[in-house]
């Protein structure tokens, strides 16, 4: 028996493909295939001549050695324990096609790997685990974080609900059971605010403003303290020569450059007199509807001249002119322009102002007159020596450095350059690369630009600059104010935005609104589009003062820079007119503006686009109707006509009665009918006309409760046209 076992335990080379394939020692290495090095079978040297070198048998014995060391191994695999259970189940005898990739064979590896628990089994543990120990739970104790809450002048819902780190709808709900209604975007007061902190549980911490650390007092102390040039402002009624008397000091010709002779912006120049000294001059419009401008241009002066046509004398404006100056205190120097036209008046005028407490200094007043002419520059040395005595009188100094301060005149949106201001600094040097901040807006200045155009990198006082650099423009009229840094600039914006945001008004729930707006006005939806804020803000309050019982103007956005496609779909959803002055759209919003047919309306003259808001507004107006009486007739008869129905058989009493025409039937003193004639019978034959005394019958439309002595009055409605 052992000699049988050696033998089949012999390896030989012809018992390779026959033997076992032990699977146990494949690796487990998460493989899906195998693949099986077929054995190179040996060269057989039993033909071969035995006279050849020893070099041969070496190679036999060679040969001997290695498959004893084989038979070794594979006795050695072979006596291993072969485990019971195998991982990998292979049914009926090994083949090579056993060892392919299968679907069954890969779900099987699958099998045999490591599989983890699911997150579903897990927490079913747990549930199951809680249920039949429930006392077992660690039980966690949240405690409630005080925080320390900064409330401003005005704050809404969901931002205070962020401070507090409290859910908004818990705050709403707080307040509906105060029986206030709100929602995240109501603004609540300081006061209201710092009720619910503490109500919640929190410590009220008040927000204090932030410190300017700019002194608007200016102390007339050490080196930095100089004189400083006049700012003069040019006051007056309109076309009575502001403009034309500015470029005969300047040798300039703007006057040509304005729509329909009409100023209608703030301009700020510098003047050079013989002496080599400086004067600023600021042009203010004469029209009616720029009033804020020459209260603005009124307040940035030091003296202000009143210009007055020799041949018009005092008008509406002029008079405003000179309250304008007494409300800000500031002198004021009358130039009588025009007085080289032959029909000038120079006594009734100086006798006219005597009413203003204006009295020239020929009637023993204090006030400087000078007669001047504009066209043929005829004194205007004198007008220049005057101001300056003037100033020399009110010693005017400023401090030529440290931060600057400075007064908005007007600002625009430049196509290239973007938010455009004019500044008249007021003291302190301004340079370019400052931070600052301005209204409700803040920047770094980028360039300056005097009033030749040209770029400078320091302003002085009393100089007026076109700066760059803002983030959005700033309403004319806004104090400018140089910072520390950027920072600074950031905090002062957000503290002015934060004060002055609109409140939402909290309705109690007790209260309603309901029938607040029954007897509401019509409204004419206006978009207006502007070159400068100063028009802008003009031709708002113009288009305001329009009033009328029936309707209103409502101007839903008023902003400057060009006509874009977001304001001609916001005419088109909102069926709004569309104004643009001075300003043109550019080329996307022409094309909307053609695709849906909305009408833009440019104009450059203030006057002519408040005629065009007039015209807009009577054309919501109902019409008036007048009624003129045509005849009357009485029904004497009520004849029933199978084809026609019931006719009236009538004579006509007054007038006559045509056909087609308004008709009402009177009854007993009442109007039983009011309609139209639909057909008219003479003799049974259909006519148009019936004069008085004659005999007709009379269908009416829709009409057939005829009865007699009913009187048919005929007569003709026309609609008359509303103006404002």
């Amino acid at each position: 028996m052992d000699k049988t076992k050696d033998k089949k335990k012999t390896l030989t080379t012809s018992k390779i493909f026959t033997k076992k394939i032990d699977i146990s020692s494949m690796s487990n290495d998460g493989k899906k295939t195998f693949a099986i090095e077929k054995k190179k079978p040996f060269k057989s040297n039993q033909n071969k001549n035995f006279s050849k070198k020893p070099e041969n048998i070496k190679k036999n014995v060679s040969r001997k050695s290695v498959e004893q060391q084989a038979t070794k191994a594979f006795i050695k695999k072979d006596d291993k324990k072969i485990p019971s259970k195998s991982k990998l189940k292979l049914k009926g005898p090994v083949d090579k096609r056993d060892f392919k990739l299968t679907v069954s064979r890969a779900s099987n590896v699958e099998e045999i790997e490591i599989k983890q628990r699911s997150l579903a089994s897990v927490k079913r543990a747990r549930l199951k685990e809680k249920r039949t120990n429930p006392d077992n739970g660690d039980k966690k104790e949240f405690i409630k974080v005080i925080r320390d809450v900064k409330v401003p002048e005005q704050i809404s819902i969901q931002e205070l609900s962020n401070r507090m780190a409290e859910r908004s709808n818990d705050v709403i709900k707080f307040l509906f059971n105060m029986k206030v209604v709100a929602t995240i975007n109501h603004i609540i007061d300081k006061d209201t605010a710092e009720y619910i902190v503490k109500e919640f549980g929190h410590k009220v911490i008040l927000e204090d403003e932030p410190s300017l650390e700019i002194s608007k007092t200016i102390k007339l102390e050490g080196q930095n303290i100089e004189n400083r040039p006049p700012i003069v402002t040019i006051m007056g009624h309109v076309d009575h020569g502001k403009t034309s008397l500015l470029d005969a000091l300047r040798d300039t010709n703007v006057v040509s450059g304005e729509h329909g002779g009409i100023t209608q912006h703030i301009g700020a120049y510098q003047v050079k007199t013989d002496k080599k000294k400086i004067i600023t001059f600021i042009d203010t419009p004469g029209h009616a509807a720029f009033t804020e401008m020459r209260a603005r241009g009124s307040k940035v002066t030091d003296i202000v001249i009143l210009v007055v046509a020799a041949d018009d004398g005092i008008k509406p404006q002029t008079i405003e002119a000179i309250q304008h100056s007494k409300a800000a205190k500031v002198p004021i120097i009358v130039a009588i322009n025009k007085c080289d036209l032959p029909n000038k008046n120079i006594s009734q005028i100086k006798n006219e102002l005597m009413k203003y407490e204006l009295l020239a200094e020929d009637l023993s007043g204090d006030t400087l007159f000078v007669e001047v002419s504009a066209t043929a520059k005829t004194n205007l040395d004198k007008l220049k020596e005057a101001i300056l005595l003037q100033s020399e009188l009110l010693d005017l100094k400023s401090a030529v450095t440290g931060p600057a301060t400075a007064v908005v005149l007007e600002s625009k949106i430049d196509k290239g350059k973007g938010p455009v201001s004019t500044i008249l600094i007021s003291n302190g040097l301004l340079e370019r690369g400052d931070h600052f901040v301005c209204g409700n807006t803040w920047g770094k200045i980028r360039a300056m630009i005097n009033h030749e155009g040209k770029n400078i990198d320091k302003a002085f006082p009393s100089m007026p600059v076109e700066i760059l650099g803002m983030n959005d423009t700033a309403f004319a009229g806004a104090e400018f104010l140089v910072t520390e840094n950027e920072n600074k600039s950031k905090e002062i914006v957000e503290f002015r935005k934060s004060g002055s945001s609109k409140i939402n008004v909290l309705v109690a729930k007790d209260k309603t609104t309901l029938f607040e707006n029954v007897n509401a006005k019509e409204e004419l939806n206006i978009i207006m589009k502007s070159d400068v804020q100063g028009s802008s803000e003009a031709l708002k309050l113009a288009i305001n003062k329009i009033e009328h019982e029936e309707v209103k103007a409502k101007i839903i956005l008023s902003d400057i820079g060009m006509i874009n496609e977001s304001d001609v779909s916001l005419a088109k959803a909102s069926n709004a007119l569309l104004i643009g002055f001075n300003v043109k759209p550019n080329r996307e919003a022409k094309k909307l503006a053609e695709e849906q047919h909305v009408d833009i309306k440019y104009y450059n003259i203030i006057y002519e686009a408040l005629e065009f808001v007039e015209k807009g507004l009577s054309g919501l107006l109902e019409p008036d109707i007048k009624e003129s009486i045509i005849g009357s007739a009485e029904i004497q008869k009520v004849f029933s006509v199978s084809s026609a129905g019931k006719i009236a058989g009538s004579k006509v009493t007054d007038g006559e009665i045509k056909s087609k025409s308004k008709a009402r039937i009177i009854r007993d003193g009442a109007v039983v009918y009011d309609g139209e004639i639909l057909s008219l019978f003479r003799e049974k034959n259909q006519v148009k006309e019936v004069k008085a005394g004659l005999e007709c019958g009379i269908s009416l439309k829709d009409f057939i409760d005829f009865k007699e002595r009913d009187i048919v009055e005929a007569y003709h409605a026309e609609k008359i046209e509303r103006k404002i």
